[in-house]
């Protein structure tokens, strides 16, 4: 086994006291910095490699913290001023999860620069904490390597917003084999509960 092997086996014991320890004086250290900072390496290189991270020119890393908890609706007093069904505020679930709402505010600050993916490295219980990989788009090393130059083409733009990342895509319910054989949830509540009164029936 390769040593990204060892280090993939050791994040599998997230309980054991290495990395219960580890993850415990990180998660101090990230709560000093900011909340969009850039790290100088991954602090899980064996994950980032798997997504696509190559230690070379092009290729960058930042790391944010995203609280944590369900979205509360924006309004003002809590007043929604509509029907009564509609009239919740607090405990509403975003459609989208907190990765891929780190992944949006990342991209949001680094305007020049692509999201690649993305990964979990630390959660306490106010925060969770990701990294971002970003490439670099007009570097000249990323527009010469043919397994990484199709993200220049301008349909990647903002794909962090359209949903064509990582997590993005696992969100919509888009993936391979037997577990995505169906519709996203909300299609099939909405097909349930919506009354269709069709002209000949």
């Amino acid at each position: 086994m390769g040593a990204y092997k060892y280090i993939e086996e050791l994040q599998k014991k997230k309980q054991s006291d290495v990395l219960r320890f580890l993850l415990r004086v990180r998660c101090w250290e990230y709560r000093q910095l900011n909340v969009i900072h850039r790290a100088s390496r991954p602090s899980r290189p064996d994950k980032a490699r798997r997504l696509g991270y190559k230690a070379k020119q092009g290729f960058v890393i930042y790391r944010i913290r995203v609280r944590r908890g369900n979205r509360k609706k924006p309004v003002k007093k809590g007043a929604t001023f509509g029907k009564p069904v509609r009239q919740g505020v607090n405990h509403l679930k975003f459609q989208r999860s907190l990765r891929s709402t780190a992944e949006e505010r990342v991209a949001r600050r680094c305007g020049n620069l692509r999201v690649l993916n993305s990964y979990w490295i630390n959660q306490d219980g106010v925060y969770k904490y990701f990294e971002v990989i970003l490439v670099d788009p007009s570097h000249k090393a990323i527009r010469r390597d043919p397994r990484m130059n199709w993200i220049c083409d301008p349909v990647h733009k903002r794909r962090e917003s359209r949903g064509l990342t990582g997590a993005g895509k696992k969100n919509r319910g888009i993936g391979k084999g037997h577990r995505h054989n169906h519709q996203p949830k909300n299609a099939v509540w909405r097909r349930h509960n919506t009354l269709s009164l069709r002209r000949y029936r």
